[in-house]
């Protein structure tokens, strides 16, 4: 099983799931554009300064225009975080809340 580190008592429960799931992926996107060859040959060299830069390249790849099309492409909104906002659902949720507020910051 896995579990997404959330911190539900200063961030909004549902935002901050969305941005976790985003994180998740774009730390997946990342793992698979490393050169797998080269940090492999770097690795067999002992060339630990090597198998960093390729790391590097791949972590610092922007991926997240990549994610927005894979999601545009299945028919999710390319933007999470938005949609959410545009849904007015948490809005919803806030006025038939019952009982007042939730503990944390307008969770």
């Amino acid at each position: 099983a896995f579990m997404l580190d959330q911190c539900h008592n200063i961030e909004p429960k549902i935002p901050a799931v969305i941005r976790s799931v985003m994180n998740v992926q774009e730390a997946t996107a990342k793992a698979l554009l490393v050169d797998r060859a080269a940090l492999r040959a770097a690795q067999d060299a002992g060339d630990v300064l090597a198998a960093n830069a390729v790391l590097m390249d791949a972590y610092h790849t922007d991926v997240r225009p990549l994610l927005a099309e894979l999601r545009a492409d299945a028919g999710l909104d390319p933007d999470p975080m938005g949609a959410y906002a545009r849904s007015g659902y948490f809005e919803k949720i806030r006025a038939e809340r019952v009982g007042g507020r939730q503990a944390g910051w307008d969770a």
